[in-house]
């Protein structure tokens, strides 16, 4: 018991929200309780910390799949070149660090979640421990999609003196988690412990199920091209058991800047080259734009003229939709062939004097994203409807049509937006948006079109960057023109996983030989496993 109690739970601090996102101060040392009086759901509000850290900010969202599936753009040069990641997948000085990040913060985050396992069981504390497997297949399914094979059947185990666990194949991993996923949702609520210090659901154990089956209901759509019969399966198993049903159910992690826990992406874009050099892409404008979405004016601006203003995320810049021009990605600032200037619809600079902005008037994101309260946008209901949307499209047997899925999802991602707190969509207009708007039925190519579309536009703009460059890899929508920039890392191709650590060719050297050669190399553009 001790072997836990000896971790030094950093995040136990963190402080505790009920469903409306009001936190109240933990202040329970662990290193002085000993496990007879040390509470587990202590451990709880940490680990959902590191999740939403680990999907968001310079762990990689914002300087890698931001870029890459093109929902935001930047010139990349100047301070901020480290843009250079995503948006012409040229290497900056830090590449090799920022690869790491989803893997290193990954696995220690499910480390603890396993340290909080053991330390439930002991007591008895049969919910907790099926939270914390809930909470170990999200993030580890998360990791595996971002690099591919991982470490899952012999992962954790180091008290048992495994150090150098093998890596399981994607293929065995999925299957293995879809299991335990299933195995701990069958199993929570038949303790008699309640969940406490919930910064999610507030101990809400029939909203848990709910996250549960509604991740269940996602990893299985991973599967409809490489595994359509366990896609089925799993599909059949989420929605028996029971998803999002409404906006109130979906998995939104509040923020506590005052208590360290800030939102990792606000932290990025409050970088003063960041409020400058990221901007939404003309990809994402136009989208907008199309069909007059309401949300763009809650989520783009146009800064006022110069580089002071352009370079202060405090002024508020211009809100109205004809205003709005996207940046198209692969342009820099250099003066060369590719200088923003030379893009055909270039806008020109702004100001004058010594007070130019050479990037010229394209739309950046709002305030809503530079709000270090912001929440972190785990899981939607409007994705999940837009998943089943595409299932039942592709003819999988799902109770619903395509059509209604598609304009509950629309609905949803809507009325989602507003949880940034700087601008929302009321009900009604949601609903007349989707009702002028309806899904394209006409082939079942043409609603995937539109219906992966949409995903690729919701997860964005509520900045699950990550899950947009899943989607898009699992569907293929929306369909994207890769930059070709000079002295790119992925032979002008969207990168499509992100490479080992360089560390665990010293840690893990035959796990990470046996993973390289199962999967065809270590490379930004090959597949892993569901990815057909």
């Amino acid at each position: 018991m001790k072997k836990y109690l000896s971790i030094i739970l950093s995040g136990l601090f963190l402080t505790v929200a009920s469903c409306d996102g009001d936190f109240a101060d933990i202040n329970t040392d662990p290193n002085s309780a000993d496990g007879n009086v040390f509470d587990p759901n202590l451990i709880l509000p940490t680990v959902s910390y590191n999740y939403g850290n680990m999907m968001t900010g310079y762990t990689g969202a914002i300087l890698f799949q931001s870029m890459w599936i093109q929902a935001m753009a930047s010139t990349s040069t100047g301070g901020a070149n480290y843009y250079s990641n995503a948006d012409k997948y040229v290497a900056s000085g830090s590449t090799n660090s920022y690869i790491q990040s989803v893997w290193n913060d990954g696995f220690a985050s499910s480390s603890r979640v396993n340290q909080m396992q053991s330390l439930a069981m002991d007591k008895g504390f049969t919910n907790l421990s099926a939270v914390g497997q809930i909470w170990k297949v999200l993030t580890l399914s998360f990791v595996s999609d971002v690099y591919g094979d991982i470490p899952y059947s012999e992962a954790l185990k180091a008290d048992e003196g495994i150090t150098q666990p093998k890596y399981d194949s994607q293929s065995e991993a999925y299957m293995s988690m879809l299991s335990d996923l299933e195995a701990a949702l069958s199993t929570l609520g038949s303790g008699s412990d309640p969940i406490k210090n919930d910064v999610l659901y507030g101990g809400d154990i029939s909203k848990w199920k709910k996250l549960g089956y509604s991740i269940m209901l996602r990893m299985a759509m991973r599967l409809v091209d490489v595994d359509p019969s366990t896609a089925q399966t799993y599909v059949t198993k989420a929605l028996a058991g029971g998803v999002f049903a409404s906006a109130a159910d979906e998995a939104v992690l509040v923020s506590d800047q005052n208590n360290g826990y800030a939102n990792s992406s606000a932290n990025a874009l409050n970088v003063t080259d960041d409020v400058y050099e990221v901007r939404w892409s003309k990809n994402m404008i136009d989208f907008l734009k199309s069909t007059n979405d309401p949300r763009l004016s809650i989520v783009a601006e146009v800064p006022p003229a110069g580089l002071a203003a352009n370079r202060n995320g405090n002024v508020v810049g211009d809100k109205s939709p004809s205003a709005q021009i996207g940046l198209p990605n692969g342009y820099d600032l250099k003066g060369g062939a590719d200088d923003v200037s030379n893009e055909p619809n270039y806008p020109g600079p702004t100001g004058s004097g010594d007070d130019v902005a050479p990037i010229g008037a394209y739309s950046r994101p709002t305030a809503i994203y530079r709000d270090r309260d912001a929440p972190v946008f785990i899981l939607t209901y409007a994705e999940v409807q837009l998943l089943l949307a595409d299932a039942a499209a592709r003819g999988l047997n799902v109770p619903g049509t395509a059509a209604s899925y598609y304009a509950a999802g629309v609905e949803g991602a809507l009325i989602s937006i507003g949880k940034f707190g700087g601008g929302s969509v009321s009900a009604g207009d949601a609903a007349a948006f989707a009702a002028a708007n309806p899904l394209n039925t006409s082939s079942s190519a043409a609603s995937l079109k539109m219906i992966n579309e949409q995903i690729w536009a919701t997860t964005s703009l509520l900045a699950n960057f990550v899950e947009s460059w899943n989607n898009w890899k699992r569907s293929g929508y929306p369909e994207l023109t890769p930059v070709n920039y000079t002295g790119n890392f992925s032979g002008g191709q969207i990168p499509r996983r992100q490479l080992y650590p360089a560390s665990e060719s010293t840690t893990n050297p035959e796990g990470l030989a046996g993973a390289i050669a199962n999967m065809g190399g270590d490379t930004w553009v090959n597949s892993v496993w569901w990815d057909k």
